[in-house]
């Protein structure tokens, strides 16, 4: 894959998510070859854009962390792209639908680690050792897709759908957590929209944790102390409205919230 094709498909996806508005996915006409590794070059230049445009990584997020969801769709591993400073929702705050294309929320577990994490073979165990703290989170995924259609290398050139952020800012040491069996409720305007369990993310939010180190480290790269990391959905996305009230609530760890506007 050459360096102007990287950057045409980059561009692609970037100006879509710019001026707000649909694309079909990549793999309809553009480059219906793409593969999982071209789509992390792609990913990775529209990445320097955004980081040339002055804007700042947040931290990285995972996705496809449902073990059904990844026998779906025939791949070993999740997927990782990155939250942006520009993406970052106070707790509390309000967005403007007219901001997205599509907006959906999911509510996640995320981790803060005490010192970097270089794989290869970092494990749950290491991840934990390694945390900090861990908090509620909802995550704002707007793919810039047509009807959130598309393939797994689709998604991860779009930055997997990387919209926006809420943490909350309750936040709970890990030791006397069990995380894999804690419940989290997804309400919208008071009602409960979804229900999970910390398991739904690869059996154990720790495990996410350890995958996208073991997954950065074939790069070079490692996780990084003090960044929030999103470990990934813990429910199905829920579409949201104007008008929106959105709280979620994880057990034992608390609950984060936010608004909806025009």
């Amino acid at each position: 894959m050459d360096t102007h094709l990287i950057k045409e498909l980059a561009n692609y996806t970037h100006s879509a998510e710019k001026e707000k508005r649909e694309i079909t996915k990549i793999t309809a006409e553009l480059y219906p070859e793409l593969s999982i590794e071209e789509s992390y070059l792609v990913q990775e230049e529209l990445v320097r854009q955004k980081l040339e445009e002055g804007k700042t990584i947040v931290g990285p997020k995972m996705g496809i962390t449902s073990e059904a969801k990844m026998k779906q769709m025939n791949v070993d591993d999740p997927i990782y792209g990155y939250v942006f400073d520009y993406m970052v929702v106070n707790e509390g705050d309000s967005i403007s639908i007219s901001d997205y294309i599509h907006p959906k929320v999911e509510p996640e577990i995320g981790f803060v680690l005490s010192r970097d994490l270089e794989g290869p073979n970092v494990t749950a165990l290491d991840v934990l050792a390694a945390t900090e703290y861990v908090f509620p989170a909802i995550e704002i995924i707007d793919s810039r897709y047509e009807n959130f259609n598309f393939t797994l290398p689709d998604v991860i050139a779009d930055n997997t759908s990387a919209a926006g952020a809420v943490f909350g800012t309750t936040l709970k040491r890990p030791d006397n957590l069990e995380l894999d069996v804690v419940g989290v409720t997804l309400s919208i305007n008071g009602e409960i929209k979804a229900l999970g369990a910390g398991a739904a993310v690869l059996g154990h939010p720790a495990n996410s944790v350890a995958r996208l180190a073991n997954m950065l480290a074939k790069k070079g790269e490692k996780v990084k102390a003090g960044e929030p990391i999103l470990t990934g959905g813990l429910t199905a996305a829920v579409m949201l409205s104007p008008g929106d009230f959105v709280n979620v609530k994880v057990g034992g760890i608390g609950d984060v919230s936010f608004f909806v506007k025009e």
